[in-house]
């Protein structure tokens, strides 16, 4: 796989790790101060470390992060709507990044794809754990 096309994937895995965060710090303030929220609260830095990581391979290998994202989903204003779409976004960041690994040949990006890879099947599992307590 060549860098360009490396480069092109880690920009969308930006842009979504970029989109995660800002929905998860948005429906955070609509939580009210529950245990939802500040799992949420904590998952959206996480989000936030990801994109440093990701910027980091991207600048290595010759390319800009780019901030383009799309009109964001919130999963409405209620709780269970929030989680649920939460959970939603944490599944298919796991499905990409499972693609991902298995395609790209560079190392550093798959050890790095891992690592985040393994946090978004935690963020899943948190946010689930939530939804059957709280939804």
């Amino acid at each position: 796989m060549d860098k360009a096309e490396v480069v092109r994937w880690l920009n969308e895995d930006f842009i979504d790790e970029l989109e995660a965060a800002m929905v998860y710090v948005r429906n955070t303030f609509l939580m009210n101060k529950c245990d939802p929220s500040q799992v949420t609260e904590a998952i959206a830095v996480d989000e936030m470390r990801h994109m440093w990581w990701l910027a980091d391979l991207i600048t290595k290998r010759g390319g800009k992060p780019t901030m383009e994202h799309k009109v964001l989903e919130f999963g409405g204003d209620d709780l269970k709507g929030m989680l649920e779409w939460q959970v939603k976004l944490e599944t298919a960041d796991i499905e990409k990044y499972k693609q991902q690994i298995e395609t790209i040949d560079d190392p550093e990006v798959v050890g790095v794809l891992k690592h985040i890879l393994d946090e978004e099947k935690r963020h899943r599992k948190e946010f689930k754990e939530r939804l059957k307590k709280y939804g």
